[in-house]
Parts: C-alpha cells; structure tokens; sequence
C-alpha cells in the first residue's frame, strides 16, 4: 500500500503537490489553516480534509508535505517528526540556521525521513548535466553561474534571494561536492527593505568560483545554470524547449606564442528524457518513507543552503 500523505498548505505551490500526489496514489488528506480552501481541495481531489492541529497525531497519516510560508517551516516540521511523520519540506525549512539544525536533528533523533524540496535536483537535464560533470566530459570545472530571473512573486518576509536562490545553490552544491569557504552578497532594493535584485559570489575549494543572479524585479524570464571546465561548457536552459535544455559547447582557448588564441564551436544538444521535476521528487520522497533511503535532497543540503543564504544576505534596513 502507498504512504498515506498529507499535504500542509493549499497555496500555489502546495496546490501542485496535492494534485501531483494524487497522481501517484499517494494523497491521502489535506489540511490548510484556511479551512475552507482545505475542504475545496478535498472534496475536488477526494480525499480527507484534517485540521491542522489534528493532523500531527492522526495516526492513519504516514508522512506530510509541508508547503507553507517559511517562517512556520521550522515549528511544524518539528511537530511533525516528533509525532512519527515523514517530511518533505518545502523551501527554505526555515528562516535562521538554528532553526533548520533543530528541526533536521529532531527527524534525526526520532528516526524520519527529512527531505527538502529543491525540486530542480530532479530535473533531467539537471541530472545529465551532473552527469557528465560526474563523469570528467568538461574537465575540471573552474566556474559556475546562474541566473534566475523574472518578475514576482513578491513575498512580505523573504527577499529574492531567499526565494529564488536555494534551487540554484542546491545544484550548485551537487555539482561541487563542497560547501564554499567563501560567500560574499550585494542586493539591491528597490521596492521595501528587502532585495529584489541579489547577487551571491562563492569560493570553494581549489579556487573553484562561483556567481549567482535572481531577481524577483525582472522585464524577462531567465532559467540558465553554466557551467565552464577546462574542456567544455555546458548549459542547462529551462526556458529552452525540451531538446534544447542541455547544450555542451567545446570551445578551446590557448595561448600560441605569448597570444591568447581560441576556436568557438555549435553547441551540441544533449538529449534528455522529458520528465515533470515535481513528479519525481514526489515519487522519490514515496521511496524514502517505503525503502526508509537517505533523501537525495536531505536536511543537511537545506541546512547547507541556508548558510550561504544567511551569509550572502544584504540588510536595508526597514
């Protein structure tokens, strides 16, 4: 039988977990403190409706998707594992280092499965492009940079780069292996106190760099992660259509006689198998709670995640 899951939060991104879900026959209740909102999903998806202060120790609950406002993350994670649940958390799991510590040590002491949704690890193309790198066809990676901007969502309690950049450092994290030994922010804040233009600048190990762009305040849509080695380039484009997401370029640059020289090939397209990131994070979180499998996505990354968040945080003042 599937685990019994059930999602926390009815808004826009936990809509999409409870129908995602129920596709895989594994919703088995939602719960919203909009009750309402909670009893619409229910009756649409057929499932059962819980409140919110019931389902921590309803016992016919296996695990619970958490889709919340981030600063509520913390406390009802903790509630959750301590109460026998599984968790996937969605992102950031909390607002402050010590609050992410604590939650993932609670899963940890009570023997849960914690999972963080940074989604875009089980993205294809993502998942090819570590792939390759894995696999030495760039090189040594010297370089990697993203950019993720567009306009909105505009949030009261967290800035762009905390909305934004915590998919893009969690692949960051998966292609590098290490956490940086530096990070450096700027900001710009244009509407409030908080950013909607942030730039993050990561050093890690063996001078590997690293630069990351979001913006919440952006005329245009932009989804590229690059990476740059010593034998090729590679380009993971989300906005591209499918046989277009992944590109390798095999550019060389040299010196010839004290000159710097280089030859600028085509990309070639890397073909990847088309697959909804959602769906498969949700089915691998299924996976964990029936195999009892350390998470791809587990809390240390998220804890991980929210140092470099914390670090390269820029303060505006109110």
């Amino acid at each position: 039988m599937a685990p019994r899951i059930a999602v926390l939060g009815c808004g826009y991104w936990g809509s999409n977990h409870i129908r995602t879900l129920k596709s895989l026959g594994a919703l088995y209740a939602v719960s919203d403190q909009n009750s309402d909102r909670a009893a619409g999903f229910a009756a649409e998806q057929g499932v059962l409706h819980i409140e919110v202060e019931d389902l921590f120790t309803r016992d016919d609950v296996d695990a619970i998707v958490l889709a919340l406002p981030p600063q509520f993350h913390a406390e009802y994670a903790t509630r959750a594992v301590t109460n026998g649940k599984d968790v996937l958390v969605e992102k950031p799991i909390a607002l402050t280092v010590a609050d992410a510590e604590a939650e993932v040590k609670a899963a940890r002491d009570n023997g849960r499965v914690f999972m963080v949704g940074h989604v875009l690890r089980f993205h294809p193309a993502f998942e090819k492009l570590l792939e390759l790198v894995q696999a030495g066809e760039l090189g040594e990676v010297r370089y990697i940079h993203s950019h993720r901007l567009g306009l909105g969502k505009f949030h009261t309690e967290n800035d762009a780069l905390w909305d934004l950049a915590p998919h893009d450092l969690s692949m960051i994290l998966a292609l590098t292996g290490c956490e940086p030994v530096e990070v450096r922010g700027e900001g710009a804040a244009l509407l409030d106190h908080l950013s909607d233009f942030a730039h993050l600048h990561l050093k890690f190990p063996g001078n590997l760099r690293g630069h990351l762009f979001a913006s919440r305040l952006n005329p245009y849509r932009e989804r590229r992660l690059t990476v740059v080695g010593t034998k090729a380039m590679a380009v993971f484009d989300d906005v591209e259509p499918w046989e277009r997401k992944l590109a390798v370029y095999r550019h060389a640059v040299w010196q010839d006689n004290g000159q710097w020289a280089f030859t600028a090939e085509e990309p070639t397209y890397i073909r990847v198998g088309e697959g909804m990131p959602l769906t498969r994070e949700c089915q691998h979180f299924i996976d964990c709670i029936e195999t009892r499998a350390k998470p791809r996505t587990d809390g240390e990354e998220a804890i991980n995640v929210l140092r470099i968040l914390t670090a390269g945080t820029v303060n505006h003042g109110q």
